[in-house]
């Protein structure tokens, strides 16, 4: 794991920062991170390696903007999203991950095509956000996405931008949101040998990549007016969701 020739160190540095960048609010860079890993490791071992970073982030974002979350959210979310992972834990264990790289892209392009639809005309489907059955699809298929691909921060950010949560408190709750989910899934990676001392020596190697690109991310998600911030987090994810598609 550690004779690596120079490109793929670039990639896990570059995939370091995208973590990074991805807690700071922007969150369809994540599937930048995603590549770059999965070139390097493989699409299936790249998740645990991908995973302790992960945690990374997610601790610097709690303690940098954790104190706007909304928590009403983060218990709404949670309880779909651990049965999806339980769902995606299974599967992982026994089915090429890949074959649903194509699927869980294609959802979350039809979920940035209804809240495009929702922008246009905000009194559409103004009350489908706050429904139960709308949290617990997208909790479900956010579980399920982050066993397979570590792929669930789009879908999730566009859950909190459907709710019409101001950005401030759109970056908090799904920082808290994540480092819960992404605590408990470590028993999971670690019984399907996702997780080794080599694989948390190369994490522990990369974890200035991400502070630096979280820090650079608040910086950028501070200048942007609510609209544009609201209008890029769409683009973002939505080519996330192309590229995770392509990349089966």
């Amino acid at each position: 794991m550690f004779d690596l020739p120079t490109s793929s160190w670039l990639l896990l540095l570059l995939g370091g920062f995208a973590v990074g960048m991805s807690k700071s609010g922007l969150a369809g860079v994540s599937l930048v991170q995603v590549l770059a890993f999965a070139v390097v490791f493989g699409a299936k071992q790249s998740t645990g390696v991908l995973l302790p970073l992960l945690i990374v982030g997610d601790c610097c974002a709690v303690w940098l903007v954790g104190r706007d979350v909304v928590w009403s959210y983060v218990v709404k979310l949670l309880p779909p999203t651990l049965l999806g992972v339980v769902i995606g834990w299974l599967l992982l264990g026994r089915l090429d991950e890949s074959a649903f790289r194509p699927f869980i892209g294609g959802l979350v392009l039809a979920l940035c095509g209804g809240q495009l639809l929702r922008m246009w005309r905000a009194d559409l489907y103004a009350q489908v956000p706050h429904t139960r059955v709308f949290a617990w699809g997208t909790g479900i298929l956010s579980g399920v996405a982050t066993m397979l691909a570590n792929a669930a921060g789009p879908i999730v950010a566009l859950y909190l931008l459907a709710v019409a949560l101001p950005k401030n408190r759109l970056v908090a709750t799904a920082a808290w949101f994540f480092l819960i989910l992404n605590l408990t899934k470590i028993p999971f990676s670690a019984s399907l040998g996702l997780i080794s001392p080599k694989s948390l020596l190369i994490d522990v190697m990369l974890a200035p990549c991400v502070l630096a690109g979280l820090v650079t991310g608040r910086a950028v998600v501070r200048k942007i007016p609510q609209k544009l911030f609201d209008t890029l987090l769409l683009v973002f994810t939505a080519v996330a969701a192309v590229r995770l598609m392509l990349s089966s």
